[in-house]
């Protein structure tokens, strides 16, 4: 079994090097920091099973940094606060930010091994970090964000978050919900046709997420409506996530007027990556973190060049794009630092897919005639569209309906109508 690792933070070198030799002697890992930035850098670059903290340094004082963790979703292991000017109002303040416990120096050793070992069992319930609304960053539009979903945090009706394909708006809904009440998002959106009210029984107390609200049928939608209608009765906070513009759909006949009415009561905009570009460092930063928290790649910095190059890319796919280039950027890059060299590679094989893309899109627009009524355009995409699918899969039915991502006797169903017979 791996030894656990302690990080011990304390601009006194005697007592850095004490505690290490009394905690080496019991079997752990110890790794030191005199003040607050190399606290800082071990955390970046690991997630130790417990940091023993000094609250009086030089350059920050501890509390200070215990906010900033809890504040960064950094705060996922067990700290323990140190101070030989402690007060009880000091040792309540660190509790309450999110300290495990509190040591007056100078430490008792059966006190301090006691503690230890009751902060490591405590940091084994603590769950780990994940991408969340903090790490989106601190620029005036996220801020601005955060403080609309604060304010709509509250209220008891539907919520719809409106933004671009990737841009976050699980990370809003998941802001929105309750620690140790119910999260359930919603994949199998037929469920709203035939069972409404199970499905706010499942949600009872707790939060229902349906990611893209356009993409429900009729049946569906009317089925949401009385989902809204009685939510507060299951005490369920329904949000929805829309990319797409509901009142055009709502002209074409394509979205239930009476619906989009019942979303539109609360409604918050999120923006798009283009709208922050200032946060991407820091974005790039925390997507390596949390890889490193969750033991997927061992901890890579990057150069200033090749963050200025993110910076300034063009991102498309938002959030979600930015994670897959980063994810490859760090299992990928050769050197000690990512560079602006990898970056160009990896961004341009990007590019490349999206050119491959347009052509594909191009070629699809030639073999529909664009000047005909929109019901006939999306029949005739529709027809591609399945075919293209049943080719691919060998005309295995099972394989389509998996990869088009409906319901079997849905997706025959859709095949008669549009006269395309399986092959």
């Amino acid at each position: 079994m791996t030894a656990r690792q302690v990080l011990v933070v304390d601009d006194e070198i005697g007592i850095r090097e004490l505690l290490r030799d009394i905690l080496q002697d019991e079997g752990y890992q110890v790794r030191l920091a005199e003040n607050a930035a190399e606290a800082r850098t071990w955390r970046q670059q690991t997630r130790p099973d417990l940091v023993l903290l000094d609250i009086w340094m030089p350059d920050c004082d501890g509390i200070s940094l215990l906010k900033e963790w809890g504040n960064g979703g950094l705060l996922t292991m067990p700290v323990v606060m140190m101070s030989g000017h402690g007060t009880i109002d000091t040792a309540v303040e660190a509790t309450r930010i999110g300290a495990f416990d509190f040591l007056e120096k100078p430490i008792a050793l059966q006190k301090l091994l006691k503690t230890v070992n009751a902060a490591l069992k405590h940091g084994e319930q603590l769950p780990r970090s994940d991408m969340n609304l903090v790490n989106l960053g601190k620029s005036a539009v996220i801020t601005e964000l955060r403080q609309r979903l604060e304010q709509v945090a509250s209220l008891k009706s539907a919520l719809l978050l409106i933004g671009a394909k990737g841009s976050g708006l699980e990370l809003c809904a998941r802001f929105l919900h309750q620690p140790g009440s119910t999260w359930l998002e919603l994949g199998e959106t037929e469920r709203l046709a035939s069972a409404p009210l199970e499905l706010l029984e499942q949600a009872s107390d707790g939060l229902l997420f349906i990611p893209e609200v356009a993409d429900l049928n009729k049946t569906e939608q009317k089925g949401l409506l009385l989902m809204l209608a009685k939510a507060e009765k299951y005490d369920v906070r329904v949000v929805c996530g829309t990319a797409r513009a509901l009142p055009q759909l709502v002209a074409e006949g394509l979205f239930d007027s009476n619906l989009l009415q019942a979303l539109s009561v609360t409604t918050v905009s999120v923006p798009a990556l283009e709208d922050h570009r200032e946060d991407i460092p820091d974005l790039a930063r925390s997507m390596v973190t949390l890889m490193v928290e969750t033991g997927e790649a061992a901890y890579r910095e990057f150069d200033i060049a090749a963050l200025n190059a993110l910076r300034n890319a063009d991102w498309p796919g938002n959030l979600a794009q930015l994670d897959s280039v980063i994810r490859n950027l760090v299992q990928t890059s050769l050197g000690e630092k990512i560079t602006l060299a990898d970056v160009n590679r990896v961004t341009g094989q990007f590019a490349q897919m999206h050119q491959e893309n347009a052509g594909s899109v191009a070629a699809i627009s030639l073999a529909i005639d664009l000047e005909r009524p929109l019901r006939e355009a999306r029949d005739d995409f529709e027809r591609l569209y399945f075919e293209h699918h049943i080719v691919k899969a060998g005309g295995n039915m099972s394989k389509v309906a998996e990869n088009v991502q409906l319901e079997r006797t849905h997706l025959y169903r859709k095949l008669k109508q549009l006269g395309v017979k399986p092959k």
